[in-house]
């Protein structure tokens, strides 16, 4: 399988994001009907490289790495009510060097995962914040979902499940707690997001719609649907 390079501007270079981006599909002969642009949020180290790398690869990142440098994205193409659901995931770095990066792409996404550290009280007490500036620069029905990530750490928790559960009804956000190392509930978040924004661009088109399927060749199709 090989990766094909896309291009950035110039000034992306420039605030932060890498000159390519290696555009990672599971194979170029993949087809998609719709497509959703997901982004993850949050503080530095808190495993979004980590929770991407386990849902698209269905591997664990162990170890030390290089922390995300402005924003890296990878696709994968789900199954969602009978239909090819590519998710485009935005990989966001976590630094506040890299605020204003970040902030240029909420208005692209159409849904969105903010995770926390259960092992950091710091980086939920942030969360806050990240809301705020998700009300912000976000699209007023972007589908926002909240993820305690590090849930196999159970020794190091000073984050309750209780408090995220709390915060969330305070937002009107659904919850779940991930691990990516164990990869409990990484799918089962992304499907979710996935689902629940499918649900609502089928109320937003109402009873009829156009389908348009991307085909490998890059050709497009339209089939109207009662």
């Amino acid at each position: 399988m090989s990766a094909r390079k896309t291009s950035l501007t110039d000034k992306q270079a420039k605030n932060g994001t890498s000159k390519y981006v290696l555009e990672r599909c599971a194979s170029v002969n993949e087809y998609y009907d719709i497509a959703f642009k997901v982004m993850l949020l949050g503080d530095s180290s808190v495993g979004k490289t980590c929770v991407l790398v386990r849902f698209k690869d269905g591997a664990f990142l162990g170890g030390n790495f290089i922390a995300t440098v402005g924003i890296d994205f990878r696709n994968k193409v789900v199954d969602i009510d009978n239909l090819k659901v590519k998710l485009q995931i935005w990989d966001t770095a976590g630094q506040e060097r890299f605020r204003s990066v970040t902030h240029a792409y909420y208005r692209d996404a159409q849904a969105l995962l903010l995770l926390y550290d259960i092992t950091s009280k710091m980086s939920f007490d942030n969360t806050r914040a990240w809301l705020t500036e998700i009300h912000e620069y976000a699209q007023t029905d972007v589908v926002i979902m909240l993820l305690g990530n590090k849930a196999d750490m159970t020794a190091e928790r000073v984050v309750k499940t209780e408090d995220g559960e709390k915060l969330a009804k305070e937002y009107g956000v659904p919850f779940m707690e991930t691990s990516a190392k164990t990869g409990v509930n990484v799918e089962l978040a992304f499907l979710a997001i996935a689902k629940q924004k499918h649900s609502a661009r089928k109320k937003h088109h109402g009873a009829a719609v156009t389908l348009w399927t991307h085909h490998p060749q890059g050709e497009l199709s339209g089939s109207g649907a009662m």
